[in-house]
Parts: C-alpha cells; structure tokens; sequence
C-alpha cells in the first residue's frame, strides 16, 4: 500500500522506498512531511526496508546533487557514513544509464536466486553515486564499475537493504532479487549476511543497449496502431488513391508487440506518439492506457514521447504545464519522458539569450523534478548538402560525408537541419547546436534521429552520431536506417553511442533481437543475453 502518516511507520512490515527523481526534491518531501524523522527512527530499529535508487542515496550523510552547485551539499538521512557525489563528466558518459553488472561483497538472503550472488547485467539510470570507503565498506552488498570508477551498487546492513540499480526494471534478474528480499521478508532470514572475500582486480562493464521504438497512432478507424514511416511518411502507398497514399501501415498492437520485444531480449522500449503534437496527452487516454497496460508485464526501461509541451485545453482553455503532462506519462508507468520540438525551440531561445537558463523550459522543470535521467531529447535532422564548410553560417556544425554519402551534385560536406512538427517544418539549427543546448538544460541523453535515413534499412547515420556524441557528454541513442544485424556493431565500433534503435526490422520479423546481440558479442561488443 501507499506510505502511511509518519506516526504509523511502526505498523509497516516492510518499507519500500522507490525514489525517482532528483536529491533535492526527495529530500524536500521527506523533510515538509516529518517522513524523513519517522524514517531515520525506524531504520535505527533494524525494521526491514529496501530502498531503490534514491531510496539507497537518500541513506547517506550528503549529496552534491544540489541546485547546480556542486560545491554544496545537501544532508541526507546519515544513515551510512559517506556523501554522494557526481561521475566526472570530462571521464565519461554521464548520466551512468543502461545494464551494468554487479560484483558481490556479502551474501544475502535477497539474493539467493541470483547466480553466485554475481548477478547478471541489470538496470541503472543516475548521474550520482556514493564512493566506497573504509567506514561504509561494511555496508557494501555489491559494487559496480562505470568506465574506471567502483561505485556502491547495492547495500546491506541488518534489515536495512538498498539498491543503486532499478530491480523492477531489471527484467528477471531484478524480479528474482524482489523475490529474494520479500521472501526473506517473509520468513524472518533478511538479515542473515556474510561478507565474501573480494577480488579487486574485478571489474564491471557497462553493455550498449538495444532499443526498440514503437511508432504508435490512431489509424483510419479510430484504433491506436504501431506503424512504420519510410523518410516519417507512415502511408502505405496507393496509386490507385487520389492522393497517391493509402491508408496508415498497421504493424501490430502496442501493448502485445511491447511484451513480445520484452520477451526477446529488449533493453528498452521506446513508445513514440507521432500524433499527439495535434491534441493534448492529458485526455489522450488511449496512449496512457498502452503504458499503464505494458508496465504491468515489461519490466524494463519504457520510454514515451509526443506532445510534451505546455499546452492549452481547447475546450475548457486550462493551461497544462509541460511538467503537468510529463508527470501524467510517469504515473501511468513512463520511466524516461522525450521531448521533440519543444527542445529544439528551447535551443533557439537558449541561443538568442546568449545561453541563460530561465528555469521555465519543459526540460529545466522537468529535469529538476525527475532529475536529468528521465529526460530525453528526441532530435530529428536532415541533411544540407554544400560543396564546402565556408558555404553555411559558422553557427552550423559542418561535417564531411564519405562518396557513400555525397549529396545529388556531388557535395561531400553537409549539416543537420533541424526539424519539428514530426519532420514537417525546418529551423535554422543544427541537430550539434540543439545537443548541446539540451545538455544544458538538463537533458539526461540524446536519441539522434535522421531523416535522410529513416526506412531507408542502410544503417545509421555515422557521421551525424559521431558529431553530436563528440560534442556533449550525456549518453547518445543512435536511430534511423537499422535493417540487418551488423548495422548495430558498426555503429557501437564505429561512434561513441552507447544505444541503438530499431522499429520496422523488429516489426516485420526480418530480424530478431537475439541475432543482434549475438552479432555484437561476436564483434567484441558486450551484450545483455537472455
């Protein structure tokens, strides 16, 4: 059930703190509630508990997850010695987001139907993270490597258990460690640990992601549908048709094509609404059921996108926020939020300011609330063939293009337009320019777009990936051209990506999700195998 009134935390078998969010915020509610008290008295008691995500940081003295100012700290429970700090960017890929694997410092009850108490990779999603030290390294249950830094992944003290990673959205690994914590719950063995020697020289390593996306919209008959565009024209052709289009392609339902990928291997699940810039998500009710639908069975990352922008009702003329519509996608099971248009027309405001921050943004509300995490910036370009770079104002990121890839005359240099409205209006801003602006205003990863490529099955857009993942630090989902299995190893080896997407190959079965892991495992590139 829902958390109880802090003087009736005695009651509670059990507390289960999933924190989502930002350090700040959570910290925030348990104090303006008299949680945080009630909190701090009932884990002194050794009361069974198991904390999640900013349920485990929150147990600690401090984090510098604080207002923009890393040189603050914000307290914490003070729970366990030790403050949280953030990955240094300029090192690594930040946030840490993906399926990482865990190395064991003690046996636990809650981990007794994980292999070894090594578990497989599972899924973590945070810019922050508490260093082990010799006054926390009792409490320490597994460790965790993100590109040369340990890190506590998992803690464990008595009763008092906590996880760095998301169990619930670890597939069947993190739903048999749920099974192991409840269980010992149960029967009273929770607390019964024992340290296990550790081998430094161990390491984790952090797998590249396969992403499935789900282009969902209304057909012509009312019933929302996966579709597929070839260059974001998702008609079937006619020529029959007075128009020349036919009617929406239809590739199935989401909520059963979702579980199927789940099933498969998938490490996240993108549902992009490609029609909701048209009408407002707070009474798109068809949209919020798929989610709430798919995360009862799904238990990995589900990202939604489409019309996350403020918005006014046009019949009753209530303002909706854009945080107002990103929380209504989170109740209803998102994990992550993707902003399209909104981002690029922040970047161009961002820009015009001279590069001040107005808190206003959907991504600075949003990002403040949820963290950085939970926001992605869907960003969709085109080419802009030029014979040379001093042919484009200089505000534009000019790449070179392979003969491959030479534009209709011929043109080996090009730049990427922008786009918003689904494709169908262009801005002058390169897809590099909107990264970085994102980047500062608290977008937590990039899912690149392109749509030169789109349906096209050619493979991705490498010089474009390559550009924007070497001009920010935040994590890049490469999308747009997948239409065989060696497409995803020549992305991850030839960019710094650390996903890639796909949506028409899964659809129409010409490819499996295990034929693409094991491709990748084949090139040297680490997979998550189920």
């Amino acid at each position: 059930s829902d958390i109880p009134p802090p003087p009736q935390f005695d009651q509670a078998d059990v507390i289960i703190f999933p924190g989502v969010g930002s350090y700040e915020s959570a910290m925030t509610v348990l104090q303006t509630t008299g949680y945080d008290n009630a909190l701090r008295a009932y884990l002194a008691a050794d009361r069974p508990y198991l904390g999640i995500c900013l349920g485990m940081q929150t147990l600690f003295e401090s984090s510098t997850e604080y207002k923009d100012d890393q040189s603050s700290e914000l307290p914490g429970l003070g729970v366990i010695p030790g403050h949280v700090i953030k990955f240094d960017e300029t090192k690594r890929s930040v946030p840490h987001i993906g399926w990482n694997g865990t190395i064991a410092h003690q046996s636990s009850p809650a981990m007794k139907y994980i292999k070894d108490h090594n578990g497989d990779e599972v899924y973590f999603v945070h810019s922050y993270y508490a260093p082990i030290t010799d006054a926390n390294s009792k409490w320490v249950l597994t460790r965790t490597t993100y590109e040369g830094q340990e890190y506590i992944s998992s803690v464990q003290k008595g009763n008092v258990c906590a996880t760095q990673f998301h169990p619930e959205k670890s597939g069947k690994t993190g739903l048999n460690f749920l099974k192991g914590f409840l269980e010992s719950v149960e029967d009273g063995t929770l607390s019964n640990t024992t340290p296990i020697a550790v081998n430094p020289t161990d390491h984790t390593e952090l797998v590249k992601r396969v992403v499935v996306a789900l282009d969902v919209r209304s057909n012509d008959n009312g019933d929302l549908v996966v579709t597929k565009g070839d260059q974001y024209d998702v008609r079937e052709k006619d020529d029959d048709a007075v128009t020349g289009r036919g009617g929406v392609r239809n590739l199935g339902k989401p909520v059963s094509l979702a579980a199927r990928y789940y099933d498969e291997g998938a490490d996240e699940i993108a549902f992009l609404n490609i029609t909701s810039f048209r009408q407002g998500v707070i009474e798109d009710m068809p949209m919020l059921q798929v989610l709430e639908e798919a995360s009862k069975s799904i238990f990995v990352p589900l990202t939604v996108g489409g019309g996350i922008r403020s918005y006014a009702d046009p019949e009753s003329g209530k303002v909706y926020s854009a945080l107002e519509v990103a929380s209504r996608y989170f109740r209803a099971g998102a994990d992550k939020i993707s902003i399209g248009s909104d981002a690029v027309y922040a970047a161009e405001d961002y820009y015009a300011s001279g590069g001040k921050k107005t808190g206003e943004t959907s991504l600075e509300t949003i990002s403040h609330r949820y963290g950085v995490q939970a926001v992605v910036v869907s960003i969709d370009p085109k080419r802009v063939y030029v014979a040379s770079p001093e042919c484009v104002d200089k505000k534009h990121t000019v790449v070179s293009l392979d003969e491959s890839q030479a534009g209709p005359n011929g043109e080996r240099y090009c730049w990427y337009q922008c786009t918003v409205k689904g494709g169908r209006e262009a801005k002058d801003i390169c897809a590099v320019s909107v990264a970085k602006a994102s980047e500062a205003l608290g977008a937590g990863e990039i899912m690149l777009n392109c749509i030169d490529m789109d349906g096209q099955c050619n493979g991705f857009d490498h010089a474009l990936m390559t550009a924007v993942s070497t001009a920010v630090t935040i994590p890049v989902i490469a999308s747009s051209g997948a239409g065989k299995e060696s497409h995803f190893s020549d992305v991850f080896k030839a960019t710094k990506v650390q996903a890639a997407l796909a949506a028409g190959m899964f659809h129409r079965k010409e490819v499996e999700i295990g034929s693409v892991k094991k491709h990748m495992e084949a090139s040297g590139i680490r997979a998550r195998i189920v």
